[in-house]
């Protein structure tokens, strides 16, 4: 099981070089497809494949992180899985020290990142429009596990920050969806230092606009609510486009209220009421629009 990478704990040479030396890099993920200036590797060793994530190069000036930030961002993804070890996540295998910061070893997850570039999103054939057109029974169990991976996060006292569709991988095979990504997650409620915090604008929080809004699990739940309205409707409350129950619709309505207060007050909360609302869907005609385009 690739042995060269997986007992390794530290090594003094570039990390690409490293890879290139042990096994076969058969993928690179660079500035062509993210802007975070971190570097990641699909690396084939012995006949397995793993996922290494990298800080980058400290010498590129391009990124909006600063390397060092990009460093402390992927050792906390580290902590992160120390203590969440859930059905939803790729395994952590190891985390090696490079002369650039830690490289964080995984397994390779196959399938489609669900998240699509703005400009391809609207194209039948992209994986998020795929996914949008799977039957709500099958959305339905992929955002149960979403839901259930956040609600055990939360429980072990972590935020999700700069969570949307880019963070799934989403196998059309199998029919099984992973988390991917969890880098910006932060421990405990904090203060919105920013103004606009990192993320996508179709599934944030009013407070993750607002310098000094409280970050916290209700956020969290406003996060999970627009989930569900983006893969299970056009975007909006609209019973009309909503493919399921209306039982679910108004937990997810009461997850999305503007004001936190009218909110489920913690993620545990909302969970306990999507559960009750998913027994009941069975007792109810789920409306069957088709999903169109946000």
């Amino acid at each position: 099981m690739g042995r060269l990478l997986l007992d390794c704990t530290s090594i003094d040479i570039p990390a690409d070089v490293y890879l290139r030396s042990v096994g076969e890099v058969f993928a690179e993920f660079g500035d062509l497809t993210q802007d975070s200036g971190n570097l990641s590797y699909g690396v084939q060793i012995e006949g397995e494949r793993h996922f290494v994530k990298t800080a980058g190069r400290p010498e590129d000036p391009r990124p909006f992180l600063t390397h060092e930030q990009r460093v402390e961002l992927l050792r906390n993804a580290a902590r992160l899985y120390d203590v969440c070890n859930h059905f939803t996540l790729p395994r952590l295998y190891r985390v090696i020290e490079s002369p650039a910061g830690p490289m964080l070893v995984y397994e390779w997850i196959d399938g489609d990142l669900v998240g699509t570039p703005r400009a391809l999103r609207e194209e039948p054939g992209s994986a998020f429009q795929r996914f949008r057109r799977l039957p709500s029974s099958t959305v339905l169990a992929a955002l149960d596990a979403v839901y259930d991976l956040h609600n055990e996060l939360a429980r072990l006292g972590w935020i999700a920050v700069d969570f949307y569709d880019g963070c799934l991988i989403y196998d059309f095979v199998s029919e099984r969806l992973r988390v991917v990504d969890l880098d910006m997650y932060r421990q405990g409620p904090f203060q919105n230092k920013l103004g606009r915090l990192f993320g996508s604008s179709r599934f944030m929080a009013p407070e993750e606009f607002k310098t000094g809004a409280l970050i916290d699990e209700q956020t969290n739940v406003f996060v999970m609510g627009r989930t569900a309205l983006i893969f299970l409707s056009d975007g909006t409350d609209n019973p009309d486009a909503f493919r399921a129950s209306r039982a679910l619709l108004e937990v997810i309505v009461k997850a999305c209220a503007p004001v936190r207060s009218a909110r489920f007050d913690s993620m545990a909360s909302f969970y306990h009421a999507w559960r009750e609302a998913r027994k009941k869907a069975d007792e109810e005609q789920p409306i069957s629009a088709p999903a169109s385009s946000d």
